[in-house]
């Protein structure tokens, strides 16, 4: 049986961290949650994760500036990134200029199978 993959979560509402972690549990990951992109790249920094999620509304750091940090740091920049918003995109993935694409995007709200697949896809 394959080991369990790491995967963070930078989500400011508790109750959608909280239905994507048993989601995501049920399915052999391991999810861990931070409520800002400070803390989530805190934690980044400490454990790298195998996979991150990341909404891009939050009060303190918006996800494109937590993107753009990870992507131009050398330790952390092979991670892959779903984002998960209630953003909606222009495009299917959202091109942030100078870096590449993210791996994935989610709009809120969603089904939760579909995230599964992806995270799945990624991991």
């Amino acid at each position: 049986m394959p080991t369990e993959s790491y995967i963070l979560y930078i989500e400011d509402e508790r109750p959608v961290f909280n239905l994507v972690r048993e989601a995501l549990k049920l399915s052999g990951h391991n999810v861990v949650g931070a409520i800002s992109g400070r803390e989530g790249l805190e934690i980044m920094r400490q454990n790298k994760p195998d996979l991150l999620l990341l909404d891009l509304m939050m009060p303190d750091m918006n996800g494109w500036d937590v993107y753009r940090q990870i992507k131009k740091d050398a330790e952390l920049s092979d991670i892959p990134v779903i984002v998960v918003t209630a953003k909606v995109p222009q495009n299917n993935r959202i091109i942030v200029e100078g870096l590449p694409p993210v791996d994935d995007y989610i709009t809120k709200p969603f089904d939760v199978e579909r995230l599964i697949r992806a995270v799945q896809n990624l991991t």
